[in-house]
């Protein structure tokens, strides 16, 4: 199991906190300390969300599963994670680039941090929280179906307005990037 050490766990614990209670319309109705309590319970998870703020997600948390039993944390970053971009969007596109291959791609280093990648249903609900993306953009989940064609989808925030779009997953750019959802 990945976890930090005491001192880590309570500098992350002490960030997460102030980020919670500076932004109480992400989460109304859910308590700081119900949330800081699950954390502690799962060190793995707090292990996901260090890194998530490493790579400059900003995670907080937007809402809760009733039928799970889980505080649901998400990057809310303005921005793409800037940790978390200039990447293709899965191993077979990375495997695919000829020449000038991006470091990494999104749907690894989302299961390197233990968190999952949005899909657009999440990206939109996101999106009623805050403005986010108004400059980058985030690669989403692709159906298989579009992924097996050779495309990957992406969206942003341009106009006051959610856009969707598609790119060769083997793309990248320096303003393209990814937002996870980890359920704690």
């Amino acid at each position: 199991m990945k976890k930090l050490t005491s001192e880590q766990s309570t500098a992350l614990l002490g960030v997460l906190q102030k980020r919670f209670e500076a932004n109480l319309n992400r989460h109304q109705g859910i308590s700081w300390d119900k949330v800081a309590e699950k954390l502690i319970a799962n060190p793995n998870k707090l292990w996901s969300l260090d890194l998530m703020e490493e790579t400059g997600g900003e995670p907080d948390v937007i809402g809760f599963d009733t039928k799970t039993n889980e505080y649901i944390f998400c990057d809310c970053s303005a921005e793409s994670p800037k940790g978390r971009r200039s990447i293709c969007y899965d191993q077979a596109a990375l495997e695919s680039r000829k020449e000038h291959k991006p470091q990494n791609n999104a749907e690894a280093l989302a299961n390197e941090i233990g968190i999952e990648i949005l899909t657009e249903t999440q990206y939109r609900e996101l999106q009623q929280l805050g403005k986010f993306d108004l400059k980058t953009s985030s690669w989403i989940q692709t159906p298989e179906a579009i992924r097996k064609l050779g495309g990957a989808l992406f969206c942003d925030r341009r106009y006051d307005a959610v856009f969707l779009y598609h790119n060769g997953a083997e793309s990248y750019y320096a303003a393209r990037g990814f937002r996870g959802i980890l359920k704690v």
